[in-house]
């Protein structure tokens, strides 16, 4: 579960994280990809989701940052779309509440967080 979340912290089972990161989950398999980097810092792109693809969870979470300032490319979209993936984004700080939601549903989750603006 995701204990906190503040501009530019995000604290995640206790350990804490400064640099964006992405939260790969199901049933006892969890993956961490910290210091997550996009190749355009505030637009998230198909090539920066490639772990989150092959892992095809039944949720993305997306956190756009504190005020929302990183943008999805509809390319994601439509990519998440093709492996029967929910996308739903949001601000940083709503993205941590619905992906805590979804971890205490016990489904198959990705959560990908911009830190910062």
């Amino acid at each position: 579960m995701i204990n906190h979340y503040k501009f530019g912290e995000l604290v995640y089972k206790g350990r804490t994280y400064h640099r964006d990161l992405i939260i790969l989950k199901h049933a006892h398999e969890e993956r961490i990809i910290s210091n997550w980097w996009r190749k355009e810092g505030h637009r998230l792109q198909v090539e920066d989701l490639e772990e989150v693809f092959s892992f095809k969870p039944n949720f993305l979470i997306v956190g756009t940052g504190a005020s929302g300032v990183m943008k999805v490319d509809p390319e994601v979209l439509e990519k998440a779309k093709a492996l029967n993936i929910t996308v739903e984004i949001y601000t940083t700080h709503r993205a941590v509440e619905r992906f805590n939601e979804l971890l205490n549903e016990g489904v198959s989750l990705a959560g990908a967080f911009h830190l910062t603006c």
